[in-house]
Order: C-alpha cells, then structure tokens, then sequence
C-alpha cells in the first residue's frame, strides 16, 4: 500500500476566527488573538486567547464539551473543503484519529463545583460521555457515521501532529482510504491557567495581552493559554486523484522521538528534536538543504525558544529557512496546535505565503541567528515544510509536508 499521503481538506476553528479562512487571515496580518479573560478572574494570569462564538451547528452542541464542539464544527469544515459527504462514503474505510491533551476539562472542571457546591444531585447525566478523552474522537464518529478505526492520541501539546501520525500510519498500511484527523483542546479553565501559571510556564504580561506572546523575542515570558481545533483531511494520493480531488500538499514524512529527560523541560542539547526533523525528511527523501520553511512550535517560554532555536542554527548552518510561530497570534493551543500549526504549514505551501510572527522584534544571544519572519508575510514558493511539536513528557514530532 505504498503511496504518497495527500492533504485533500482542512478545517479550522482557533482564536484568530471560525473557519480556514479566517484563521489564515489572522495569522497573515500578524493579529493577536490574546485578550483579559473574565473567567480567569482572580488566578495568577487572567489573560488567555478564547474561541469566537461557534455559529450553529450540526445536533445540540449544548451536550458536548467545549473541546467536542471544536471539533465538529471544524471536521464539517474539513470535508467541505475535501468536497466529501458521508452520505456517499463507505463508513468501513474512513478512520478518524484526533489527538487531545486534556479531553474534555472545561466539563469536568464545571461538573466538580457543582458536586462540591450543590451536591451529586446536580451532576449531569452527560458528564461522563463529555469529559472522558477517548469521547472526542468517539462523538466525530457518531456525527459522521464513520466505522473504520477510531483512536484517541494524548502526547501533550504534540497530540494533534500524533494523531497526524497516526492516521498517515493507518493509510499507508491499508486499513483505511481516508483518515479525518487532527487535535482539539479547551484548556481555558481556571484550574488549568492556575496550574501553568503556578509552573511559571505563562506570560505576567497582562497590562498588555496583545503583546503577551512573542515568540523568539528577547522580552518573552511565557505563553498565552489558548484553545482551539485543526482538523486535516488524508488521503493516499491515488485515492485523492481517483475522485479528481485536490491535493493541498503531501504529508511526505514524520519523525518522532522522546527525550527521556524531564516531566516538562525540553532535552537542552535538543537532540530528540534534531532526531526526529532528520526521520521526517529522511523519510521524504530529503535532506536540510530541501527545506524551505520551518513552522516552529515557539511556544514563547524561556527555554522551548532557546532549544528550538539552537536546533533549527545548528540544523541548517549555510541556507537557513525561514521560520515562523502561529503561537504570537493565537497563544498556545495545547492538544490542537499541532494540528493547527500543521494546516497552517500546508498552507503556506498552498498559498506560497509565510505568515509572520507576531510580536517578535528583537531575538536575544539564544534565538538569534534564524530566519523568523517578522511584521508582514513573506511571499515564496515552499517546496518543503516542517511543522514542530513538542510535548511535556519529552515528545518530539516533526511532520514533512512537500507541495503536491
């Protein structure tokens, strides 16, 4: 079943706006999404980058959790754009894989005050089917009628490109003909901004939230709390042209590592991420001198910078890409930003448009010497891309995307 992996769809549904399209709007312009957030309220950091309102959509969203509602709303979209319908599918041959790194907190979070408030009485009867991980990807099937191969990934902030991973593995052995894939996450909570504030992991800049994530810049000091979905649709190449659908992009390889040193902190010399950049590419039949553009993980902390950067200068010391991080315009997405940073890459390529990093200015002694796009997009072919995520738990995971 050896055949090239295509993008055929993408959805998106993030900070910068509901939709692809807006979404790439905010990103190209540079826009942050970060504002005061009133339902962090009295925590230690009360700024976050929230979700617009959701349109209607398809059943009562009202059931499920934040995350879940993400989620459909940018899988019809993906398949919108795939020009897919599950009416005119076979059920037996779509996969669905969605990576998330906290399942359904928001839910879980609420329904515990009210235990500890109101008593059991109150509890929702939906509280379980909400909150438990796997139910993300388990109501995706249901909404789609899909009964192919359902999995759930979990590698922290790297969730999204796992399950990316993951679906790619699933076509290219056979067991499906389309994979709707991605990652979601509603980490907006105040246990969770609590909790990564109480770790020092997010920006204090709140007199001033659009300017709060700047990732690669000499004043950052921490990331922005975010939420959000990306949602890809993958096909093996022959079955995408076999329906005259478009290719975006091909997901031409994938590398994955672990770091094996720290809950949390990132191996300093980098090598699982060099490790895992190097797998991608040797598996898309290239080498660092192929690669055009670097999406970065630039989660705006204090070390993730300082390591990526190293990195990416020691990677590529004659041409070195450019590089660029979603992350200063829609904050920290957690589970969903590898799927969001990976749409994102396919469409740059798309596009032949390098979207900028907003906030950056001035790097310092640790990130200087890469190419980080700043102020406008920078417009060029991209023949191939990387996309990085890295995880807590020392998950390193690199995704080569190649123009089709």
């Amino acid at each position: 079943m050896n055949d090239e992996v295509a993008v055929t769809g993408i959805g998106l549904v993030t900070p910068g706006g509901i939709g692809t399209r807006a979404t790439w709007e905010a990103v190209c312009a540079g826009r942050p999404a970060a504002r005061t957030d009133p339902a962090l309220s009295g925590g230690p950091v009360t700024l976050s980058c929230r979700v617009p309102p959701l349109p209607p959509g398809p059943g009562r969203l009202w059931r499920f959790d934040r995350g879940t509602r993400f989620l459909l709303t940018a899988a019809r979209e993906a398949l919108d754009s795939a020009r897919l319908d599950p009416a005119d599918w076979d059920p037996t041959r779509v996969a669905v894989v969605i990576g998330t790194a906290a399942g359904g907190i928001d839910t879980l979070e609420t329904q515990h005050r009210k235990l500890l408030t109101t008593g059991h009485s109150a509890l929702s009867p939906l509280t379980m089917p909400a909150f438990l991980p796997n139910m993300t990807a388990g109501h995706l099937t249901l909404d789609l009628g899909v009964t192919g191969p359902s999995l759930q990934t979990s590698t922290a902030c790297a969730s999204g490109a796992t399950a990316l991973i993951t679906a790619c593995l699933l076509l290219t052995a056979g067991a499906c003909d389309i994979a709707v894939a991605g990652g979601t996450d509603a980490m907006v909570t105040p246990l969770c901004g609590a909790a990564f504030a109480k770790m020092g992991a997010l920006s204090r800049r709140g007199d001033e939230p659009a300017r709060a994530s700047r990732p690669f810049d000499k004043d950052r000091d921490g990331f922005v709390l975010g939420e959000g979905c990306g949602v890809l649709v993958l096909e093996r190449r022959h079955h995408a042209a076999a329906r005259a659908a478009r290719s975006l992009a091909l997901l031409a390889g994938h590398g994955t590592t672990s770091d094996a040193h720290h809950p949390t902190a990132p191996r300093p010399d980098g090598e699982g991420l060099r490790r895992a950049a190097l797998t991608a590419l040797a598996q898309a039949g290239a080498d660092v001198a192929d690669v055009d553009h670097v999406n970065a993980h630039g989660t705006s902390t204090p070390l993730n910078d300082t390591v990526e950067a190293a990195v990416i200068r020691n990677l590529y010391p004659r041409l070195p890409p450019s590089v660029t991080s979603a992350k200063g315009a829609l904050g920290h997405t957690m589970g969903a930003a590898g799927a969001i940073e990976a749409a994102l890459t396919v469409l740059t390529i798309a596009h032949r448009t390098l979207p900028p990093t907003a906030n950056f200015a001035v790097p310092d002694d640790t990130t200087a010497g890469i190419d980080v796009i700043t102020s406008v997009p920078r417009h060029q072919p991209v023949r191939l891309a990387l996309s990085h995520s890295l995880g807590f738990g020392g998950h390193n995971t690199v995704l080569a995307f190649t123009s089709a």
